[in-house]
């Protein structure tokens, strides 16, 4: 573009123009995409000049700050890939050890020969110690869900171990308390965690503090819940992993939450209850014996995993990225 000392362009063409009082052409080359050039026609325009190429710096700065950055984004998305041409992941994920799960999730499970992860309770363990060691020997995954079930003391049930009253070092004795417990009742060690309620912090007002680092540090993974979106495979947050409900959907509903995930090449991660034909916070038996044959179609090209499988899965694929 070429400028006067007004600001405004000329025609950026070869042009001649007539020197005044000498008859004389002056030719200015044709310039290349993105020249600035500013024509003296006063002392002023020195000015204009400088304030030019001011901005013209400023507009290249963010390319050169960023450009490392987003470079490094767009080859680590461009390399990554899910396993054996697969597309997307789906995990299907269940809290608290509820009863129905090892009573009747167990069985329904097992005609596919489907693993899922469970976020469990250990006093819910105890209470069917031999259906959790099925559930174990079956091969699904058990995850940490903290010992008392801690969310905030606006829950009437949960006001003894509200989080509200929680500090850091609370949390951590607790977390390392429930992986211990289940280490002697299932002889397994949980690498994956699930918030209760979702919720990520302790104290309260300015005292509020988020314990995610505290999960990054003890877990491999830490799934919330009620979450609006998958996750994406480079992007996200091992330790903030969105956990979407299937409690209460029908297969359909469920289905598009799968496809929109297999579009973007995501992780989906579904999170229920009670497994069941209805009720509250419970995941329905009808949907699960359509959505697991759904899963396992090769021809959908969708890797139904444990949420430690593909955790571990995308943090080889970080480790394997250059950062520089």
């Amino acid at each position: 573009m070429l400028l006067d000392h007004t600001g405004l362009g000329y025609d950026s063409g070869f042009r001649s123009e007539v020197s005044a009082g000498r008859g004389r052409a002056k030719h200015t080359p044709r310039l290349q995409p993105g020249s600035i050039v500013i024509r003296n026609r006063s002392r002023g325009s020195q000015r204009a000049t400088q304030s030019v190429r001011a901005i013209a710096a400023l507009l290249l700065l963010p390319a050169c700050v960023l450009g490392p950055v987003a470079s490094w984004a767009q080859s680590a998305e461009a390399a990554f890939r899910w396993p054996d041409g697969k597309r997307a992941a789906v995990s299907l994920s269940f809290d608290d050890a509820r009863p129905s799960q090892v009573d009747t999730g167990l069985a329904v499970l097992a005609r596919w020969g489907a693993r899922a992860t469970f976020y469990v309770v250990p006093v819910h363990v105890e209470a069917k110690l031999s259906g959790w060691k099925r559930l174990v020997a079956a091969g699904h995954e058990i995850g940490n869900h903290s010992v008392r079930h801690p969310c905030t003391g606006n829950f009437a049930w949960s006001r003894d171990a509200a989080l509200e009253d929680y500090t850091l070092e609370r949390m951590r004795q607790e977390l390392l308390e429930g992986n211990r417990r289940l280490e002697q009742l299932l002889d397994i060690t949980p690498v994956t965690f699930a918030y209760p309620c979702g919720q990520t912090f302790i104290g309260r007002g300015r005292a509020t503090q988020s314990y995610v680092p505290l999960v990054a540090e003890l877990f491999l993974a830490g799934r919330g819940w009620l979450d609006e979106t998958p996750n994406d495979p480079v992007f996200h947050d091992p330790a903030q992993v969105s956990g979407m409900s299937m409690d209460g959907m029908d297969f359909p509903d469920v289905k598009a939450l799968v496809e929109n995930a297999r579009e973007a090449g995501q992780w989906l991660v579904l999170a229920g209850h009670e497994i069941g034909h209805s009720g509250p916070q419970t995941t329905r038996i009808e949907m699960l014996e359509s959505l697991v044959p759904f899963l396992q179609d090769p021809s959908n090209r969708i890797w139904f995993e444990t949420v430690e499988a593909v955790a571990r899965h995308l943090r080889r694929h970080r480790n394997d990225q250059p950062r520089d």
